[in-house]
């Protein structure tokens, strides 16, 4: 781990200086019990309530420490009985073969203040190492843009995994720098977030520049390196040789000082150009996006204007096949109308057909009774075929009866013997001028 390779880097055996008072030898040459040393911090207590943020998250990797140089045999009783002072503490480990240990306490401050009293504590003969140990589940977030909060960040970076804190980073006016910090509980969802971060796309706001997500590199900018903790090693002695000092004119060092700085400050012009063709091609990248996000909108719109021309086009057809459907049904209609009534006529000319032979038969039929009658009251023979208007013999019976004798009428005509001149009962007799048409009906 980080925080232990720093450790083995940077403690070794007890150094002269670095021993705390009283952990000298005593009068009698010997070092003094643990018992015989007590802890300055274990007789004072403190507040929690005082140091809990409302809606702060406890017990995260932000509240936990390393603890470095650690007696031989430490267990994490003893551990956490270093640290009861500071509260309850969620994970407690103890490497005995190294001297190196973790505990979680409750919250940053608390952290802070254990760290600050607690670090170079020579505890059981020892000074221990306390520092705030490395969160393996931290990223640095870029790119962001310039409405994102802390909200939107943990909300966009929750999808991944259980978050503990999602900061923007701000300049000194509160304006956002477009980096950030996202820390998980866990290692996994770190990974999760980086691996889809870097493979696709991600936006956070309608914005179309993706964020670039690293992991985040943990810098100790409080504490920093104190003397006690640089390795003195042959090369150190051999640096600190001189002391500060400005570089004379004219000298050998002075000459490659100059050499150096010229070539620093043309590593700052480098830095510089980049930075300034970045800008330019962001500004370039952001008009084109522009330019080509009206034309997506434009073809966006035509796009829809199509379809709703398309979706009038169908509700058209649909309008014309529903009309041209009630056509054809009322030409059906229209068809069996006419159908029914030709029906009807054809029934009703067939029906006046029929009740026209009707009349004419029974007509006929009572004309032949009438005349059976008259000519058997004079007792006259009579045939049947006589009195109808048939060809052949009928018809010479027919004349033989028109021959018969002749009562003379009105007028000196003469008249067919028997009652009304032959006509049946009922009837008009006819004048000179009707006979004809008497014969011919």
């Amino acid at each position: 781990m980080q925080g232990y390779r720093g450790h083995q880097q940077n403690h070794g055996p007890n150094r002269s200086g670095n021993q705390h008072k009283g952990e000298g030898p005593n009068s009698n040459g010997q070092q003094p019990e643990q018992s015989d040393k007590t802890n300055p911090n274990a007789a004072l207590t403190l507040d929690m309530q005082s140091f809990r943020k409302p809606g702060e998250k406890t017990f995260t990797q932000r509240s936990r420490l390393f603890v470095g140089n650690l007696p031989t045999g430490i267990t994490e009783d003893d551990l956490a009985q270093l640290f009861s002072k500071y509260g309850s503490a969620s994970e407690i480990f103890v490497n005995k073969e190294r001297g190196f240990g973790f505990i979680r306490l409750e919250n940053r401050i608390i952290a802070e203040i254990a760290r600050a009293e607690l670090d170079d504590f020579s505890f059981r003969g020892r000074p221990i190492r306390v520092r705030f140990a490395t969160h393996g589940a931290a990223l640095s977030v870029k790119n962001l843009p310039e409405f994102v909060s802390n909200e939107l960040l943990e909300e966009a970076f929750s999808v991944f995994g259980q978050i503990e804190r999602a900061v923007v980073i701000v300049d000194d006016r509160g304006r956002p720098t477009g980096k950030g910090i996202v820390e998980f509980t866990g290692k996994p969802a770190a990974r999760k977030a980086l691996d889809k971060c870097n493979d696709s796309a991600y936006l956070l706001t309608a914005f179309p520049r993706p964020i670039t997500v690293e992991p985040m590199e943990q810098f100790d900018e409080d504490e920093g390196l104190p003397e006690k903790l640089v390795n003195k090693n042959q090369q150190y002695h051999k640096e600190r040789e001189q002391p500060p000092r400005f570089a004379q004119p004219g000298s050998f060092e002075y000459e490659y000082a100059m050499r150096w700085k010229a070539l620093m400050e043309m590593e700052k012009q480098q830095y510089d150009m980049v930075d300034r063709n970045m800008k330019e091609a962001q500004e370039k990248l952001e008009s084109e996006m522009e330019a080509a996000r009206h034309e997506h909108q434009v073809m966006l719109m035509r796009q829809d204007l199509l379809r709703r021309q398309e979706e009038l086009r169908r509700m058209e057809e649909l309008h014309n096949q529903e009309v041209q459907k009630r056509k054809q049904a009322e030409l059906r209609q229209e068809e069996e109308r006419r159908r029914r009534e030709e029906e009807m006529r054809l029934r009703n000319e067939e029906l006046m057909k029929r009740q026209q032979e009707g009349f004419r038969g029974g007509f006929s039929d009572n004309r032949e009774q009438e005349m059976r009658m008259h000519m058997g009251g004079h007792g006259m023979p009579m045939n049947r075929n006589s009195l109808g208007g048939s060809s052949g013999a009928a018809g010479a019976a027919g004349m033989a009866a028109e021959s018969s004798p002749l009562m003379a009428g009105p007028g000196g005509g003469s008249l067919p013997v028997g009652g009304q001149g032959g006509f049946p009962r009922g009837l008009p007799v006819p004048g000179p001028g009707d006979y004809n048409k008497q014969r011919r009906f």
